[in-house]
């Protein structure tokens, strides 16, 4: 379903004629665990709360492309078509977490946009372009 008015760039529909002219990126959530983790179940909530009032602005200012899922712990991971890990991570040392999706002019712009984004312990966002046709 779209909305009257939008248009269709990439693969979305959007209202905002300003839009046509920015780039979707990918924020990779990277954390140490996952909060259930470390944290008790109110704990988390609290820090989620936080986290969900952050992605709220970036609604507000009509950016999110989409939320992405928060990914669990568990994966594995092939080279040439052979395992070679028994989980999604080289070393145990981080797991990516979760994902977002936004638009933004530059890529200098997305991580300015990450830069606010409150991390549980001693996470870190890779932002990573996504090619569309423009590319």
């Amino acid at each position: 379903m779209f909305l009257s008015g939008s248009e269709k760039i990439d693969r979305h529909w959007v209202k905002n004629q300003n839009l046509k002219a920015m780039k979707e990126f990918v924020m990779l959530i990277r954390l140490e665990a996952l909060p259930e983790v470390n944290f008790s179940p109110e704990e988390e909530q609290s820090l989620m709360n936080v986290w969900e009032k952050w992605v709220e602005g970036i609604i507000d200012r009509n950016i999110l492309v989409s939320r992405g899922n928060r990914l669990g712990a568990d994966g594995r991971t092939l080279k040439n078509g052979v395992l070679i890990t028994n989980g999604p991570y080289v070393e145990l040392k981080e797991i990516i977490g979760g994902y977002l999706i936004i638009r933004a002019n530059s890529i200098d712009e997305a991580a300015e946009i990450a830069k606010g984004a409150p991390l549980v312990g001693n996470g870190t966002i890779e932002i990573r372009s996504i090619f569309s046709d423009d590319n």
